[in-house]
């Protein structure tokens, strides 16, 4: 037995959030009053870990849930989950109306094949059933969203499902594709559910947009195995990839070449891989040959690459080799030149430097292509939080720390540039 394999029992550290509290990962659903519809399927287990995902991104929960579906959840957990009552029937204050403090949202997860066909042939006979019916009449008239998320056996996926499916998406309900598995449909994680209520509720001018998002370290080779690259991991570029993908926006994201955050990109945000600072270059090209609205290009690009590249790999065994390094070509001011109405944020990252001195690099940056954001080694100990300034042209510099906000930094700030520049909103080229 390992010699850690015992627990020393020890309280757990405090902490300022109450039991029924959610720690924060973004404001994309602040405000907003979800109604999550609970039926019965075994997959309604997971409903408590899907209310407190919603509210980690600012969302107000409420469950409603059938007798069927508290077979598989408890009130109480549902309760304790979102920290509301939950409505298992209807009294005289007439819930499913929801009329004087009207939902965003309805999210019926999991929509079983019974529940379905019926809010498909408009039939109301429950709790969830006429709630429903009140939340279509409401989506046509545009005053709420309605997902689905469909779970099943496979053997009920019939021609009478299909049908129903593609009516209610006809009507403008939107259906989160389930996970399949084990020859069912199941219910997706978390992550995907949240995903599609953000973006159903989001009101973003960059909902709908297209822009490109670059990120991780792009090397330069010396040879067929060999190449210069820099510690960086990418994990801040699929931070803004995400934080954008939660407004609505349709990313783009390119990532070099040993991002370890490749593989954790979303499936639903297109990435592509670039092999080195060649391939890079096309890639940002070729992106931007489809109209798009903003560009971050977060990508640790080599500055240097050897003025000779070495064919297949050099033995070590021929002793020192000496290798004269050039300067690469900044792909951000190709960019800028074949692009000049393009909003565009660069990035700046130095070593035993000068807040003073650094911010004046950000801010010539800045006037030159709209933003930057800056940072410093000092600043990040290894392991510790990311903190930058984030410099925009114009405007005073922006303290930020930690990843999630540099992301919503400059997620704001694209929401500002494409409300007040409506060039800016029609994909300039």
């Amino acid at each position: 037995m390992q010699p850690d394999a015992h627990w020393n029992p020890q309280p757990p550290r405090s902490h300022a959030i109450g039991d029924h509290d959610v720690p924060l990962d973004s404001d994309h659903l602040a405000g907003k009053r979800v109604a999550l519809l609970v039926t019965g399927g075994i997959a309604a287990m997971k409903c408590p870990m899907i209310a407190r995902a919603l509210r980690r991104h600012g969302a107000e929960v409420t469950a409603i849930a059938t007798g069927e579906g508290l077979r598989y959840v408890t009130e109480d957990t549902l309760a304790w989950s979102t920290d509301r009552p939950v409505v298992t029937q209807l009294s005289p204050r007439a819930e499913h109306l929801s009329g004087s403090e009207p939902f965003d949202a309805y999210l019926v997860a999991p929509a079983t094949y019974n529940t379905i066909n019926k809010m498909a042939c408009g039939i109301a006979d429950g709790t969830v059933t006429a709630t429903l019916a009140s939340a279509l009449g409401r989506l046509e008239r545009g005053g709420c969203a309605v997902l689905l998320c469909p779970t099943m056996h496979g053997s009920m996926h019939t021609q009478i499902l299909a049908e129903s499916l593609v009516r209610l998406q006809k009507l403008g309900v939107q259906v989160i594709a389930p996970r399949d598995d084990y020859g069912k449909h199941n219910l997706p994680d978390e992550e995907p559910i949240v995903r599609a209520v953000c973006r159903a509720l989001s009101r973003s001018p960059l909902h709908s947009r297209r822009a490109l998002v670059t990120g991780g370290p792009v090397p330069a080779p010396i040879d067929a195995v060999r190449r210069i690259s820099s510690r960086f991991t990418g994990a801040l570029g699929v931070a803004i990839a995400r934080e954008l993908d939660l407004c609505g926006c349709e990313v783009e994201l390119v990532l070099g070449s040993g991002s370890v955050a490749a593989p954790a990109a979303p499936a639903w945000i297109r990435h592509q891989i670039a092999r080195d600072v060649t391939h890079y270059r096309s890639l940002v090209l070729g992106a931007l040959e489809i109209p798009t609205h903003a560009a971050v290009l977060s990508a640790a690009v080599a500055d240097f690459a050897p003025s000779e590249v070495r064919a297949g790999k050099v033995p070590s065994a021929e002793g020192p080799w000496r290798i004269e390094l050039q300067p690469t070509e900044k792909v951000i001011d190709v960019v800028h030149r074949l692009h000049p109405a393009l909003p565009l944020i660069g990035f700046k990252y130095e070593e035993c430097c000068e807040v003073d001195e650094l911010l004046k690099v950000a801010s010539a940056r800045a006037s030159q292509h709209g933003a930057c954001v800056a940072n410093r080694g000092e600043d990040t100990p290894d392991g510790g939080v990311q903190t930058a300034w984030f410099v925009a042209a114009g405007h005073d510099p922006i303290h930020v720390s930690g990843k999630a906000l540099i992301a919503r930094t400059i997620r704001e700030h694209l929401e500002r540039v494409l409300e007040a520049h409506p060039m800016a909103r029609d994909a300039p080229r």
